[in-house]
């Protein structure tokens, strides 16, 4: 970035309304073949701003006025995204609202978790499922059944969260506290320098009002970004209410002794031969680091082969 695109993102980040500004003298430099003068622009921005402009270098004089000292830089600092350095990101709040059909999956899947403490649910839920699943079970040892599980889990979650979650919407909030922090380290470095050049009372003062507004900001920034939160766990809510009758199936079969001996052991990568209710990482059983494993390489997998990038926009 060149030092006249560096000049013109600290001013956009000091003042938000400098971005119409540096618009309108553009504008008027096109029409009158280069040059400004302030009667052209003066109902377009503030004597202040005009007089930044001189006095950071971006105007300089021409023949009859003044001139942009570096168009194409000028140029490429105004096609920049000016929301992300002005902090000014619109974000429709509309969009990370839950439907009604979301508040009832997360209700849902709370109930489901129930499950694991009682065994008179986790009894239902797995007789339950297990009149669905029983055939893939016959015909397969319960290793290879928790890989298929796996499957099926990672293929449902990988499009819940391609359909359900918006990487655009995250990535706004994102940029929106980037551009936050951005203007708040702007804000300290001029304090710094207005401070080692023995600025006036009256410059401090008001450097440091400016910097309070911003840490307001911050905050506000900060609670409003409970809408990224919304908007990442919506599809988790579906799938766990998806997955956890799942689990429960599994841990049904296993703990109240639906395997069989035979099929309870197994050869794990690293471990070696193990028992599915062995603990293998803490209190965690071997099927479920089995099953974690499985999922989270099946996961990646199908993201790469369905072209699924969950990365958050503009980041």
């Amino acid at each position: 970035m060149t030092r006249t695109a560096e000049k013109i993102n600290a001013l956009v980040r000091e003042d938000g309304s400098m971005v119409d500004a540096l618009e309108a003298i553009r504008e008027q430099a096109d029409e009158n073949g280069g040059e400004i003068q302030w009667g052209d622009v003066n109902d377009d921005l503030s004597s202040g701003q005009w007089g930044r402009l001189i006095e950071k270098g971006i105007l300089i004089d021409g023949t009859d006025g003044f001139e942009i000292a570096d168009r194409e830089a000028y140029d490429e600092a105004l096609e920049a995204d000016t929301d992300s350095i002005a902090g000014d990101v619109d974000i429709d709040e509309e969009e990370t609202k839950w439907s009604q059909w979301d508040k009832l999956a997360a209700v849902g899947s709370v109930m489901l978790m129930i499950g694991y403490w009682l065994e008179s649910v986790r009894d239902t839920i797995g007789g339950t499922i297990d009149l669905a699943l029983a055939p893939l079970d016959a015909a397969l040892p319960f290793y290879a059944v928790i890989l298929a599980v796996a499957l099926l889990t990672g293929l449902y979650s990988t499009l819940l969260q391609a359909n359900l979650m918006n990487p655009e919407v995250i990535g706004k909030y994102q940029q929106r506290m980037k551009a936050v922090q951005e203007k708040q380290k702007d804000a300290q470095k001029r304090k710094k320098e207005a401070e080692e050049r023995d600025a006036s009372d009256a410059e401090i003062e008001r450097l440091e009002n400016e910097l309070e507004e911003i840490q307001e900001e911050q905050m506000e920034a900060m609670a409003e970004n409970m809408g990224m939160f919304k908007e990442q766990f919506r599809p988790m809510v579906w799938i766990m209410l998806f997955t956890i009758p799942l689990f429960l199936w599994m841990y049904w079969k296993i703990l109240d002794g639906h395997v069989s001996a035979t099929e309870m052991t197994m050869v794990m990568p690293i471990t070696g031969e193990i028992q599915l209710d062995q603990g293998i990482i803490g209190p965690m059983w071997a099927w479920i680091v089995w099953y974690f494993l499985c999922s989270m390489g099946f996961t990646q997998l199908l993201r790469k082969a369905l072209n699924i990038d969950m990365t958050p926009a503009g980041t």
